[in-house]
């Protein structure tokens, strides 16, 4: 079984994955996404995102010893909504509107779906480059209410390494965004 990473190399791989996602997706959506500073703890609970609901995009990660686990990205609805609308081509008064609504129709649905396949791909982009082999995969995206833990393939105690970030996406307010995987590299005690 490897040994867990230090603190120090798990905040670069945490880091390194928030600033990818941000990347790939404001290159994609074609707006300014900012991430402030990381940090990273390992928790025995699952965080939870406060105030509103929020989307958890699910992640897949294995390594190349058959090791897996599941961890998830959780951003608010009103932003994950906003990054929806920027895809899918909205004025600026649109998505303004429906970060108010607040409301999933099929076409938003759709959108942060395919936000999730460029989310899964940054986490994967980065992962890939330890040299433990490890991989991810985008699982679907759930909506979590505000103060609810998110679904995870999960047993209920056991340690996750949590990254959490202030992120601002165009001139809209800025949020935190927390990610949740398994310790790593995976199988890591």
């Amino acid at each position: 079984m490897p040994e867990r990473l230090s603190d120090e190399a798990e905040l670069e791989i945490v880091q390194g994955v928030l600033e990818k996602i941000s990347a790939n997706v404001s290159m994609l959506v074609d707006r300014d996404i900012r991430v402030g500073e990381v940090s990273t703890s390992h928790v025995t609970e699952r965080p939870v995102g406060k105030d509103v609901v929020h989307i958890s995009f699910k992640l897949g990660l294995s390594n190349s010893a058959g090791e897996s686990g599941q961890g998830c990205l959780l951003i608010p609805l009103p932003d994950a909504l906003s990054l929806a609308c920027y895809l899918m081509m909205f004025s600026e008064g649109d998505v303004q509107l429906q970060r108010e609504k607040q409301e999933l129709d099929e076409s938003s649905k759709d959108a942060i779906l395919e936000l999730g396949n460029f989310i899964g791909a940054a986490v994967d982009e980065v992962l890939r480059l330890q040299e433990d082999g490890l991989a991810a995969r985008m699982q679907g995206c759930q909506g979590v209410r505000s103060d609810v833990r998110p679904a995870l393939d999960y047993t209920e105690g056991s340690e996750l390494l949590v990254g959490r970030a202030p992120v601002q996406i165009h001139e809209f307010p800025e949020f935190e965004m927390i990610l949740m995987v398994p310790p790593l590299p995976l199988g890591a005690a």
